[in-house]
C-alpha cells in the first residue's frame, strides 16, 4: 500500500535516461542500478548483484520485460532496495 508521503516523496525523484542508467552497471562505478515499471532501484547493497548481474539479468538496463515474462519471483522482490529515480 502506497500512502501519500510515500507518492511525493517519489515524485520528487530525478529522472534519468536509459544512457545515464547503463553507466549504473556495476563494472564502471560502485552504483548498481536496474528499472523496473519505471522504477529505478539501487540493488548495490545485494549480494546476488555484486558483480553487476543476477544471474542472466545484467544491471544498468530496464528488466520490465525480462522480469514480467520470466522471473522465478514476484515484483514484490524490489521492496527490498530503495527507489532512487525514474526512468524517462
Amino acid at each position: 500500500m502506497t500512502t501519500q508521503a510515500n507518492s511525493i516523496e517519489e515524485t520528487a525523484l530525478p529522472t534519468y535516461t536509459k544512457r545515464q542508467l547503463a553507466l549504473r552497471n556495476g563494472q564502471d562505478r560502485d552504483e548498481i542500478w536496474v528499472a523496473y515499471q519505471g522504477r529505478i532501484y539501487d540493488v548495490s547493497r545485494s549480494r546476488l548483484w555484486r558483480r553487476g548481474n543476477h544471474y542472466e539479468h545484467w544491471a544498468g538496463q530496464d528488466l520490465t520485460a525480462e522480469l514480467d515474462r520470466d522471473a522465478p519471483h514476484t515484483a514484490n522482490v524490489f521492496d527490498n532496495f530503495p527507489v532512487i529515480g525514474h526512468l524517462t
